[in-house]
């Protein structure tokens, strides 16, 4: 009962969000998307979604998706990145997180998304969005396993070693 509580108001609390998807969604209709409700993704989906680059986007508790389905794997951003090597993962399993983070943050998901880089290996979201898609678990941006990207290379600088020679070519 706690669970549904929850979920209820975290819904609540993204309805804003999920309003904005659920009007996008309704005007593509007539441009052959389709929606369906999926309980375990918590979210309304538009299939087949006619507008974007491919892939899926989530507002709230809507996910526009440009395929007939979730299941299409894809690659995780540190992996696209150059980061690491990781397996494909269900695109579906990371747009739930974003539901999820939507759900908990609401009105501040937005801008904290964009404040963390937008669409991009660097963003906190996206990387708790892969995370999660590879595990199940850790889909809160501020988790300590997502405050760094997976391989990414270390903010410090380390001091030359002066015993090596260097060459310098000009072009």
């Amino acid at each position: 009962m706690t669970r549904i509580l929850f979920f209820a108001l975290g819904a609540v609390w993204a309805s804003p969000y999920s309003l904005a998807g659920l009007l996008v969604g309704l005007i593509a209709t007539p441009f052959g998307a389709r929606p369906r409700f999926a309980r375990d993704d918590f979210a309304l989906i538009f299939h087949r979604f006619p507008w974007g680059p491919g892939g899926a986007m989530t507002l709230g508790n809507v996910i526009l998706n440009t395929n007939t389905h979730l299941d299409s794997l894809c690659t995780t951003y540190a992996h696209r990145a150059g980061w690491c090597v990781e397996p494909k993962t269900r695109i579906g399993d990371h747009e739930r997180a974003h539901v999820l983070q939507y759900m908990a943050l609401g009105l501040l998901f937005l801008p904290l998304y964009f404040a963390h880089g937008g669409v991009s290996a660097r963003n906190r979201f996206e990387r708790a969005a892969d995370r999660y898609a590879l595990t199940g678990k850790d889909w809160w941006p501020w988790l300590e396993a997502n405050a760094k990207p997976a391989g990414a290379k270390s903010a410090k600088t380390t001091k030359p070693d002066k015993s090596a020679k260097t060459t310098t070519t000009r072009h």
